[in-house]
């Protein structure tokens, strides 16, 4: 699959990146399919070859997401931004239990409207019956006092 991605230029601490179109599965520094543009962050320079992005969108090739959001503030791309939020393992976690919970509380829910239910169910089939056998008790006697 074919990437929009950011690869890195320039000296340290002065990054400088191209923007490049390349294999997902290619290393960072590997020579790339495509120049696209360039980025320059410390200047807020940014300068894309929109004729040859809108293209390869159109192949089929998936910006990562800075990248995306890059195009989108261009106005080359449609959507929302792209937030990206890192997680600590530990909030991770807690979160895998959280959500593990959430579940386990739905299940029991799902059961006891299940339970509840089927107690309806079986209250009005009781109440059927009664009415059913008085009905024939009422039957029964209407027939005796005809005899």
């Amino acid at each position: 699959m074919l990437k929009i991605r950011l690869q890195r230029t320039g000296r340290k601490n002065q990054a400088h990146f191209k923007i490049v179109l390349a294999e997902h599965t290619a290393p960072p520094k590997s020579k790339a399919i495509e120049i696209l543009g360039y980025y320059n962050p410390r200047k807020k320079e940014k300068s894309f070859k929109e004729e040859r992005i809108k293209y390869w969108l159109s192949q089929g090739a998936k910006p990562t997401d800075t990248v995306f959001n890059l195009l989108f503030d261009a106005h080359l791309v449609e959507g929302k931004k792209i937030v990206k939020k890192s997680i600590s393992k530990r909030k991770r976690e807690e979160l895998k239990k959280l959500e593990e919970e959430k579940r386990q509380e739905e299940l029991k829910k799902k059961e006891e409207a299940k339970a509840e239910s089927e107690q309806k169910a079986e209250n009005s089939e009781a109440q059927e019956n009664k009415v059913e056998s008085e009905k024939d008790e009422s039957n029964q006697d209407s027939k005796d006092k005809k005899e």
